[in-house]
Protein backbone atom coordinates (compact mmCIF):
# COMPACT_ATOMS: atom_id res chain seq x y z
CA UNK A 1 0.00 0.00 0.00
CA UNK A 2 1.16 3.41 -0.68
CA UNK A 3 2.44 5.27 2.08
CA UNK A 4 0.17 9.03 2.91
CA UNK A 5 2.29 11.14 4.91
CA UNK A 6 5.63 10.44 3.28
CA UNK A 7 8.02 11.12 0.70
CA UNK A 8 7.28 8.24 -1.73
CA UNK A 9 9.39 6.95 -4.49
CA UNK A 10 7.80 5.85 -7.58
CA UNK A 11 9.60 4.40 -11.02
CA UNK A 12 8.05 5.59 -14.34
CA UNK A 13 9.81 5.43 -17.80
CA UNK A 14 12.09 8.45 -17.30
CA UNK A 15 13.20 7.49 -13.67
CA UNK A 16 12.36 7.69 -10.36
CA UNK A 17 10.21 10.57 -9.19
CA UNK A 18 9.86 11.45 -5.51
CA UNK A 19 5.94 12.81 -4.39
CA UNK A 20 5.42 14.37 -1.44
CA UNK A 21 2.21 15.92 -0.01
CA UNK A 22 -0.81 14.26 1.54
CA UNK A 23 -2.90 15.50 -0.95
CA UNK A 24 -1.28 13.36 -3.82
CA UNK A 25 -0.10 11.11 -1.73
CA UNK A 26 -3.74 10.49 -1.18
CA UNK A 27 -4.24 10.44 -4.78
CA UNK A 28 -2.40 8.12 -6.14
CA UNK A 29 -3.04 5.88 -2.71
CA UNK A 30 -6.80 5.99 -4.22
CA UNK A 31 -5.37 4.82 -7.86
CA UNK A 32 -3.55 2.34 -6.09
CA UNK A 33 -6.10 -0.78 -6.92
CA UNK A 34 -8.45 0.87 -9.63
CA UNK A 35 -9.00 4.12 -12.27
CA UNK A 36 -11.07 6.98 -11.09
CA UNK A 37 -12.87 9.66 -12.34
CA UNK A 38 -12.59 12.97 -11.56
CA UNK A 39 -15.54 13.27 -9.54
CA UNK A 40 -14.86 9.97 -7.74
CA UNK A 41 -11.51 11.79 -6.79
CA UNK A 42 -12.74 14.88 -4.91
CA UNK A 43 -15.04 12.73 -3.16
CA UNK A 44 -12.80 10.34 -1.34
CA UNK A 45 -10.18 13.45 -0.82
CA UNK A 46 -12.62 15.69 0.44
CA UNK A 47 -10.86 18.43 -1.22
CA UNK A 48 -12.24 21.13 -3.56
CA UNK A 49 -11.97 20.72 -7.47
CA UNK A 50 -9.94 23.30 -8.43
CA UNK A 51 -7.05 22.17 -5.45
CA UNK A 52 -8.10 18.39 -7.39
CA UNK A 53 -7.52 19.68 -10.71
CA UNK A 54 -3.83 21.77 -9.67
CA UNK A 55 -2.86 18.41 -8.32
CA UNK A 56 -3.48 16.42 -11.01
CA UNK A 57 -1.66 18.12 -13.49
CA UNK A 58 1.15 18.05 -11.10
CA UNK A 59 1.21 14.17 -11.21
CA UNK A 60 0.32 13.61 -14.68
CA UNK A 61 3.13 16.05 -15.77
CA UNK A 62 5.40 14.35 -13.33
CA UNK A 63 4.50 11.26 -15.13
CA UNK A 64 3.43 9.43 -12.40
CA UNK A 65 -0.47 8.55 -13.38
CA UNK A 66 -2.36 9.56 -16.77
CA UNK A 67 -5.97 10.52 -17.82
CA UNK A 68 -8.15 9.32 -20.18
CA UNK A 69 -11.13 10.05 -21.72
CA UNK A 70 -14.23 8.52 -20.43
CA UNK A 71 -15.81 5.91 -22.88
CA UNK A 72 -18.74 6.17 -21.32
CA UNK A 73 -18.82 10.25 -21.40
CA UNK A 74 -16.32 11.57 -23.84
CA UNK A 75 -16.82 14.98 -21.36
CA UNK A 76 -14.76 13.09 -18.50
CA UNK A 77 -11.64 11.70 -17.68
CA UNK A 78 -10.47 8.21 -15.83
CA UNK A 79 -7.01 8.72 -14.37
CA UNK A 80 -4.65 5.79 -13.43
CA UNK A 81 -1.38 5.36 -12.17
CA UNK A 82 0.99 4.24 -14.90
CA UNK A 83 4.51 4.29 -12.58
CA UNK A 84 5.28 1.94 -9.69
CA UNK A 85 5.55 2.57 -6.05
CA UNK A 86 8.81 1.50 -5.18
CA UNK A 87 9.72 3.37 -1.71
CA UNK A 88 8.90 5.84 1.04
CA UNK A 89 11.04 7.81 3.73
CA UNK A 90 10.42 6.87 6.95
CA UNK A 91 12.16 7.27 10.69
CA UNK A 92 16.12 5.90 10.16
CA UNK A 93 16.08 2.39 12.06
CA UNK A 94 19.34 2.11 12.95
CA UNK A 95 20.00 -0.56 15.60
CA UNK A 96 18.72 -3.58 13.81
CA UNK A 97 21.72 -2.62 10.67
CA UNK A 98 24.53 -2.46 13.64
CA UNK A 99 23.40 -5.72 15.01
CA UNK A 100 23.64 -7.65 11.48
CA UNK A 101 26.75 -6.18 10.65
CA UNK A 102 27.92 -7.88 13.74
CA UNK A 103 27.20 -10.88 12.83
CA UNK A 104 30.14 -10.65 9.93
CA UNK A 105 32.81 -10.64 12.64
CA UNK A 106 31.94 -14.75 13.28
CA UNK A 107 34.89 -16.56 12.66
CA UNK A 108 32.74 -19.38 12.22
CA UNK A 109 30.40 -17.59 9.39
CA UNK A 110 29.73 -20.45 6.15
CA UNK A 111 28.80 -19.47 2.74
CA UNK A 112 24.94 -20.04 3.78
CA UNK A 113 25.21 -17.58 7.01
CA UNK A 114 27.29 -15.08 4.99
CA UNK A 115 25.15 -14.97 1.90
CA UNK A 116 21.83 -14.67 4.39
CA UNK A 117 23.56 -11.78 6.44
CA UNK A 118 24.62 -9.73 3.19
CA UNK A 119 20.76 -9.51 1.97
CA UNK A 120 19.94 -8.70 5.74
CA UNK A 121 22.65 -5.71 5.78
CA UNK A 122 21.59 -4.30 2.15
CA UNK A 123 17.77 -3.98 2.95
CA UNK A 124 18.62 -3.11 6.73
CA UNK A 125 21.41 -0.40 5.76
CA UNK A 126 18.78 1.69 3.19
CA UNK A 127 16.36 1.84 6.54
CA UNK A 128 19.00 2.38 8.72
CA UNK A 129 19.37 5.80 5.69
CA UNK A 130 15.22 6.37 6.29
CA UNK A 131 14.04 4.25 3.10
CA UNK A 132 11.05 1.69 3.75
CA UNK A 133 12.46 -0.49 0.42
CA UNK A 134 9.61 -3.05 1.53
CA UNK A 135 7.61 -1.77 -1.83
CA UNK A 136 10.17 -2.75 -3.99
CA UNK A 137 11.57 -6.17 -2.79
CA UNK A 138 7.67 -6.89 -2.76
CA UNK A 139 7.43 -6.09 -6.44
CA UNK A 140 10.78 -8.81 -7.00
CA UNK A 141 9.35 -11.30 -4.89
CA UNK A 142 6.57 -11.33 -7.55
CA UNK A 143 8.92 -11.03 -10.38
CA UNK A 144 10.93 -14.07 -9.01
CA UNK A 145 7.66 -16.07 -7.83
CA UNK A 146 6.35 -15.77 -11.33
CA UNK A 147 9.46 -17.84 -12.55
CA UNK A 148 9.66 -20.31 -9.66
CA UNK A 149 5.93 -21.18 -10.31
CA UNK A 150 7.06 -22.28 -13.86
CA UNK A 151 8.52 -25.10 -12.24
CA UNK A 152 5.43 -26.18 -9.91
CA UNK A 153 3.22 -29.01 -11.29
CA UNK A 154 0.42 -29.19 -9.14
CA UNK A 155 -3.24 -27.80 -9.85
CA UNK A 156 -4.60 -27.48 -6.41
CA UNK A 157 -4.11 -25.58 -3.64
CA UNK A 158 -3.10 -28.27 -1.30
CA UNK A 159 -0.68 -29.71 -3.82
CA UNK A 160 0.81 -25.85 -4.90
CA UNK A 161 1.08 -25.95 -0.68
CA UNK A 162 3.21 -29.14 -0.48
CA UNK A 163 5.49 -28.08 -3.57
CA UNK A 164 5.93 -24.54 -1.57
CA UNK A 165 6.71 -26.21 1.40
CA UNK A 166 9.45 -28.11 -0.30
CA UNK A 167 10.84 -25.31 -2.35
CA UNK A 168 11.21 -23.44 1.28
CA UNK A 169 13.06 -26.44 3.01
CA UNK A 170 15.25 -27.06 -0.43
CA UNK A 171 16.73 -23.46 -0.48
CA UNK A 172 17.09 -23.12 3.33
CA UNK A 173 14.11 -20.09 3.12
CA UNK A 174 12.23 -21.90 6.44
CA UNK A 175 10.24 -24.03 7.33
CA UNK A 176 6.59 -23.95 6.25
CA UNK A 177 3.39 -25.23 8.05
CA UNK A 178 -0.48 -24.39 7.08
CA UNK A 179 -2.56 -23.87 10.23
CA UNK A 180 -5.60 -22.69 8.67
CA UNK A 181 -7.10 -23.02 5.13
CA UNK A 182 -9.70 -21.07 6.03
CA UNK A 183 -8.50 -17.64 5.54
CA UNK A 184 -5.50 -19.74 4.11
CA UNK A 185 -2.83 -19.11 6.51
CA UNK A 186 1.25 -19.83 5.64
CA UNK A 187 3.17 -19.88 8.69
CA UNK A 188 7.25 -19.81 8.31
CA UNK A 189 9.61 -20.78 10.88
CA UNK A 190 13.75 -20.16 10.84
CA UNK A 191 12.42 -17.41 8.16
CA UNK A 192 15.69 -16.60 6.08
CA UNK A 193 14.44 -13.29 5.44
CA UNK A 194 13.94 -11.85 9.18
CA UNK A 195 14.77 -15.65 11.23
CA UNK A 196 17.70 -13.17 12.87
CA UNK A 197 16.67 -10.31 12.93
CA UNK A 198 15.91 -8.59 16.35
CA UNK A 199 12.32 -7.50 17.20
CA UNK A 200 12.01 -3.64 15.81
CA UNK A 201 8.39 -3.06 15.72
CA UNK A 202 7.74 -4.04 12.12
CA UNK A 203 6.98 -6.63 9.84
CA UNK A 204 10.02 -7.41 7.66
CA UNK A 205 8.98 -10.19 5.24
CA UNK A 206 7.45 -8.27 2.14
CA UNK A 207 9.87 -10.51 0.01
CA UNK A 208 8.13 -13.66 0.84
CA UNK A 209 4.82 -12.01 0.52
CA UNK A 210 5.13 -10.96 -3.17
CA UNK A 211 6.35 -14.70 -4.00
CA UNK A 212 3.26 -16.40 -2.38
CA UNK A 213 0.87 -13.96 -4.17
CA UNK A 214 2.85 -14.66 -7.37
CA UNK A 215 2.76 -18.64 -6.82
CA UNK A 216 -0.71 -18.69 -6.42
CA UNK A 217 -1.85 -16.56 -8.98
CA UNK A 218 0.32 -18.25 -11.67
CA UNK A 219 -0.59 -21.45 -10.80
CA UNK A 220 -3.76 -21.34 -9.54
CA UNK A 221 -5.15 -18.04 -10.88
CA UNK A 222 -5.73 -16.77 -7.66
CA UNK A 223 -5.50 -12.85 -7.72
CA UNK A 224 -4.88 -12.02 -3.91
CA UNK A 225 -2.76 -10.08 -1.03
CA UNK A 226 -0.92 -12.19 1.61
CA UNK A 227 -0.34 -10.34 4.45
CA UNK A 228 2.47 -10.78 6.89
CA UNK A 229 0.75 -10.29 10.42
CA UNK A 230 3.43 -11.81 12.74
CA UNK A 231 6.74 -11.75 12.35
CA UNK A 232 10.43 -12.46 13.97
CA UNK A 233 10.49 -8.37 13.68
CA UNK A 234 7.11 -7.88 15.69
CA UNK A 235 8.43 -10.30 18.55
CA UNK A 236 6.96 -13.42 17.35
CA UNK A 237 9.18 -16.79 16.64
CA UNK A 238 7.59 -17.38 13.56
CA UNK A 239 6.02 -15.14 10.44
CA UNK A 240 2.73 -15.64 9.53
CA UNK A 241 1.27 -14.97 6.34
CA UNK A 242 -2.82 -14.82 5.62
CA UNK A 243 -4.53 -14.18 2.82
CA UNK A 244 -6.46 -10.83 2.84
Amino acid sequence: MISSGNTSLFATEHGFIAIDGDVKLKIMELLEDEARSFNEIVQHTGKSKSTISVHLKDLRACGVLEGIIDPNDRRKKIYSICSRYMACSQEPIIKHYNTTLERFASASLDEYDFIKHTFHALRCGLEAQGINTQPLLKLIGKDIGTKIATNFESEDLDGILEELSSFWSMHRLGTISVPCHDPLSIMVNDCFDCGTMPPIGITLCSFDEGILEAVLLAQLGIDCTMKETECYGTGYDHCLFVMQ
